[in-house]
């Protein structure tokens, strides 16, 4: 099983007070385009290089100006508290160069929390992930393994999918997808924040061989991707 006790508890020790004012990714972006960005932003915002950008706002919009130019454009005006920044990156993020449709995404939001965080004069939290989310939800990539690494029967199937949907709906859950290759059976769920999901998908595992006894113990929870069966059977050996 793979999860973090303590990421949990800071989680939670961070979002008790918010008061809703939370903002979570629901696009899936790479998280390496993300490190990338806030890097990127952070940099900006420390040097206060942001003067000028109203002036070359429409570069975003030319094909004659380089990736990493409309790169610097786009996090100058994710960091400017104005509707025309906000206006510029919405009217971009439609209709992007290729290469920055997730640059584009992390501009709009960043910028979307920025004019909220202003016209309601308080803090906002901005969640992301790889896998993204949806409302106040996480996206997570679950993966449950056979014990006897055999296919699973039909009968052994419809127990386990019975079990994360009883599951799921007690915990205000929404399992999004399941799928089953050789042994090894696997799902996309978006999780409330709150739900301390290690022991969402113990409970799961628990129930399920109760009925039939089919199921490891061991799981794989991850919110950074979705992983190949390669990745999936790597973890495992290392497991």
């Amino acid at each position: 099983m793979e999860h973090d006790e303590n990421m949990y508890d800071k989680m939670q020790e961070l979002l008790k007070d918010l008061n809703g004012n939370l903002n979570v990714l629901e696009q899936q972006v790479d998280i390496n385009t993300q490190m990338e960005f806030f890097d990127m932003s952070h940099g900006y915002k420390k040097a206060g290089l942001v003067t000028d950008v109203f002036d070359k706002k429409d570069d975003l919009f030319s094909l004659s100006i380089p990736i990493e130019e409309k790169k610097i454009l786009l996090v100058n005006l994710a960091s400017i508290d104005r509707v025309e920044a906000y206006r510029t990156i919405e009217q971009y993020q439609m209709n992007p160069d290729a290469e920055l449709q997730d640059w584009a995404i992390l501009a709009l939001q960043q910028s979307k929390m920025l004019m909220e965080s202003s016209l309601l004069n308080e803090n906002q939290v901005f969640i992301s992930t790889g896998m993204g989310g949806k409302g106040s939800k996480l996206r997570y990539f679950v993966v449950f393994i056979s014990r006897s690494k055999a296919a699973l029967h039909d009968y052994q199937k419809k127990i386990l999918k019975t079990e994360i949907e009883i599951t799921a709906k007690k915990n205000n859950c929404d399992l999004e997808r399941i799928a089953y290759t050789e042994w090894i059976i696997t799902c996309n769920i978006l999780i409330p924040i709150q739900v301390q999901f290690a022991h969402l998908f113990e409970e799961i595992i628990d129930a399920s061989n109760l009925l039939g006894d089919f199921l490891d113990k061991n799981f794989i929870i991850t919110n950074v991707k979705e992983l190949s069966m390669e990745e999936i059977k790597d973890v495992l050996e290392k497991m």
